[in-house]
């Protein structure tokens, strides 16, 4: 899946991905560089305690704690021995820890598809913008020439179904679905004998973001996942988690819980460029141990982008 996305950028979309990219970190980068710009003061010798000065900076951008204090100590080590001359070369540092965090995660192997459908399950809370994720990813496949069909597997709400079908308009992709309360189960196992008898590329599937009890929301998902595999072979093949980049730390404790419980494969950070805490994408990748996949930056469909950790940290500081 991603290696289709990121061929197509690498050729022809990279410098307006780096653009849309800044543009969508713009809150975060202004408020990161402005407090280094104050932390470190013209001539003033970066040391042990100005590095302590800039711990609440990098809170203050979402890193958490954890990560904050593993780049710092990294940074205190290179102050120690004197191999921190200014504020240009403590931004350069800065970045090469941070994309070191990001590659670990990165580099994490794909899993490959032997024939078609490729089933992609999308988890997460409500009001994450899961579904809007959904219809985005549509598009995006789509628009590579891709056939793409969507199952309406959160049933638990009638409004996620309808949500769902405005989005297969808008993006000309069929929907399959069931009344609301039905077997989500169900639901799922027609989208994947409908795609399997077509041959369809993708099956993007939305799942209730909340049923009456975690329990419940969890059992729920293994069964999914049961009946995805009966139906196509290492189905679902791709677990994707939506997170809301201006729930911060919070939505980071929610995504625990799915990523213990839910077999989450990789991130998709929605509404990043509202927020000035993009630091929670390194968060995410550290903590988490899960590559971010895609970020959303903006409410219209093309607005999902594939995401690539060296732009990303260069946005950080351009």
């Amino acid at each position: 899946m991603i290696q289709t996305l990121f061929g197509s950028l690498d050729e022809v979309q990279k410098p307006s991905f780096l653009d849309r990219m800044k543009e969508a970190v713009s809150r975060t980068r202004e408020n990161l560089a402005e407090r280094i710009e104050d932390v470190v003061a013209i001539g003033k010798e970066i040391d042990r305690s100005t590095l302590d000065d800039l711990e609440a900076t990098l809170i203050g951008a979402d890193l958490g704690t954890t990560t904050t204090q593993e780049v710092l100590q990294k940074l205190r080590d290179k102050a120690d021995r004197k191999q921190i001359k200014d504020v240009a070369e403590l931004k350069r540092l800065l970045k090469e820890e941070l994309l070191a965090i990001l590659n670990v995660t990165a580099s994490q192997p794909l899993t490959k598809v032997a024939r078609a459908p490729e089933v992609i399950l999308v988890v997460g809370v409500n009001g994450t913008g899961k579904t809007t994720t959904i219809g985005k990813l549509s598009q995006v496949f789509r628009s590579q020439g891709k056939t793409v069909l969507l199952c309406a597997a959160d049933t638990f709400r009638a409004a996620a179904i309808e949500q769902l079908e405005i989005w297969g308009q808008r993006t000309g992709t069929e929907v399959i679905k069931t009344k609301a309360g039905g077997d989500p189960a169900a639901v799922l196992f027609d989208a994947l004998q409908a795609a399997t008898a077509r041959k369809t590329d993708y099956v993007i599937v939305d799942t209730a973001g909340r049923l009456h009890n975690k329990q419940n929301l969890m059992m729920e998902l293994e069964k999914m996942k049961r009946t995805a595999e009966r139906i196509v072979s290492g189905a679902p093949h791709e677990t994707l988690l939506v997170m809301d980049a201006t729930t911060g730390q919070n939505g980071l404790q929610q995504a625990r819980q799915f990523t213990q419980s839910a077999g989450v494969t990789g991130i998709v950070l929605t509404k990043l460029d509202g927020t000035a805490k993009g630091g929670v994408v390194v968060a995410i990748s550290r903590e988490l141990g899960l590559p971010v996949r895609f970020v959303g930056v903006g409410e219209k469909a093309g607005d999902l982008l594939p995401f690539d950790a060296k732009e990303f940290v260069d946005s950080l500081f351009a």
